[in-house]
């Protein structure tokens, strides 16, 4: 449920800061007041596409911000979850702003997401119904996708199967047909994979041996550098036939030292280091001397490496520059190679393996048209009820169902509405033959019924009341707030039969200071709502008889309510 709305700069909204509640509430007023804006800001919170353009004219931003309250099992949580954003408490609070240089900031609960993030989120929260919707019911591809919403809870599982395997038919079709296509170039890539793949791995390549092999180059070319190095420090250390060493002066010092050492602590202090000094000394000779006794030039060893390293070099020029992008591209071809025989392997015939795949598609599509067919007259059933509450009971609606010959991604079926609209008439496809007020009829029986399923806390009605009058405009009222009673609506019309069933009324306006225009809102007591209802139905002059006709419209609500809640 949204509780809070926040509008900022927003198209010729100011400032708005707006409480909702639970139930029906309507939003009225004049034309161009204001009201689909403060939709629109809604639909935007949702992931609704926006632009620069929607900024108010002077601001360098358009801020919104919505704090909602969800029920426990709302679907919401889960992608909060998918999406690692925290929900500790009820409420999830989003706030999107755009900047005039057309950027997006997106936050959900303070973490900052994409639109097309928000959007997933907002689908699950608020479902907005405009006066254009209708209009998807005059695009028969989409009422194949009403059908099976409506059979949602046995339909998708085995439609989601099916489209696994309908996916794996179309990758081996067109690999198979990729194959085809060209033969020889198929075949030579396959050689071409082979060989590479042979000549990498008869190299035996290791992680990091091409580090390791020019380290062990640079200690063999340097050999004269690194053994004189060696023998200078050994003989620095111990001396030579012309010179005293270090240790042994060390070591002479240090029996000086020891002499006295009992005579002053500080003694003791320096003759413990000088001992220290010349032990150290004698473990590094000792080094120095293992080095050099271990030392020898092998030209051959020289040889092999700079051998080594020119194949490694080739295979770098070939094929990455460094042994882990090789051996990386080896990963990658050995699975491109076992993709392309792969196949083959299991099935030497593609065209045996896609004629079976083929097979099993054709039976579970057609288990998706028995499936599809029995929900399409439980479909019939609940519109006709439905339609004959909006006072289209002479109306006959059909689900027409037929079956192409090729399969796709939703299987085999072609589904399409039907109407017959007057008694005698022949049953002719919905586009051709409904009314908008018919389709506006049609559509909120369909979101009648759908209401509960989707598991949104929020249904938006902008305007869907266009076209019809009278007890019709009635009948779309009862039907409205009977939505209100499974999730919160929000509705914008200009009928006074809809705002007459609202628990909740807001006015829209739309004033002009200082040469700006601005949207205010604010909800009506009611006696402010009789008197926004008696406008609604005199037009502008508000006379006592049209003030009592008000009343008596608002007593009648209340009596219709009653028997909705009954």
């Amino acid at each position: 449920m949204l509780l809070e709305l926040s509008i900022t700069d927003f198209a010729i909204i100011e400032h708005l800061d707006i409480d909702f509640q639970a139930g029906m509430t309507v939003l009225t007023g004049e034309t161009g007041a204001g009201k689909s804006i403060i939709i629109d800001a809604v639909g935007l919170l949702v992931g609704g596409r926006g632009s620069h353009d929607l900024i108010r004219t002077g601001a360098s931003k358009a801020v919104i911000q919505g704090s909602f309250i969800l029920h426990e099992d709302n679907p919401t949580y889960s992608v909060l979850d998918d999406l690692g954003i925290d929900h500790s408490d009820s409420n999830v609070i989003i706030e999107r702003v755009i900047f005039a240089n057309g950027r997006n900031s997106c936050r959900v609960n303070g973490i900052m997401v994409n639109i097309a993030t928000l959007k997933r989120i907002g689908e699950t929260i608020v479902d907005i119904q405009g006066q254009n919707d209708h209009q998807e019911l005059m695009r028969p591809e989409r009422h194949i996708q009403l059908l099976d919403d409506f059979a949602e809870d046995e339909l998708t599982p085995i439609l989601k199967s099916y489209q696994q395997q309908y996916d794996q038919f179309i990758r081996l079709r067109n690999l198979n047909e990729k194959k085809h296509q060209n033969e020889k170039e198929w075949a030579q890539r396959v050689d071409m994979l082979k060989f590479q793949i042979k000549e990498i791995e008869a190299a035996d390549l290791h992680a990091n041996e091409d580090t390791d092999l020019v380290a062990e180059r640079e200690r063999l070319n340097n050999f004269q550098k690194i053994h004189d190095a060696l023998l200078a420090s050994y003989e620095g250390i111990n001396g030579d036939e012309d010179a005293t060493g270090s240790i042994d002066s060390i070591g002479s010092a240090m029996s000086s030292m020891q002499d006295i050492e009992d005579l002053d602590p500080e003694y003791k202090q320096i003759s413990d280091n000088l001992s220290g000094a010349f032990f150290a000394l004698q473990d590094v000779a000792s080094q120095i001397s293992d080095q050099l006794s271990n030392l020898e030039f092998d030209q051959d060893r020289l040889d092999q490496v700079e051998q080594r390293l020119n194949t490694i070099y080739q295979l770098k020029h070939k094929y990455g520059d460094s042994v882990a992008q090789i051996l990386e591209y080896l990963a990658k071809i050995k699975k491109e190679l076992k993709q392309m025989s792969g196949d083959a392997e299991a099935n030497d015939d593609l065209d045996n393996q896609l004629a079976g795949i083929k097979s099993d598609l054709i039976k579970a599509a057609t288990k998706i048209t028995g499936i599809r067919k029995n929900w399409a007259h439980k479909l019939q059933k609940a519109v006709h009820q439905q339609l004959s509450d909006l006072y289209m009971d002479k109306a006959v609606f059909e689900v027409n169902i037929q079956q192409n010959r090729a399969l796709n991604r939703l299987g085999a079926d072609r589904v399409e509405f039907y109407i017959q609209t007057n008694p005698g008439e022949k049953m002719l496809p919905l586009v051709k033959s409904a009314s908008g007020g018919e389709l506006s009829r049609i559509m909120l029986a369909l979101k009648t019924m759908f209401a509960k399923a989707a598991g949104v806390t929020s249904i938006i009605f902008d305007e869907v009341d266009t076209g019809v009058s009278g007890r019709v405009a009635q009948a779309i009222g009862n039907k409205i707030y009977t939505i209100s009673q499974k999730s919160q609506v929000l509705c914008i019309t200009h009928l006074p039969q809809v705002a007459a069933m609202s628990d909740h009324h807001y006015f829209i306006e739309k004033q002009i200071a200082d040469n700006r225009t601005t949207t205010t809102i604010i909800e009506l007591t009611a006696p402010q709502s009789v008197a926004e209802i008696s406008r609604m139905l005199s037009g502008t002059t508000i006379t006592k008889l049209t003030k009592e006709h008000a009343s008596e419209l608002i007593k009648l609500a209340d009596e219709e309510k009653q028997k909705i809640r009954a």
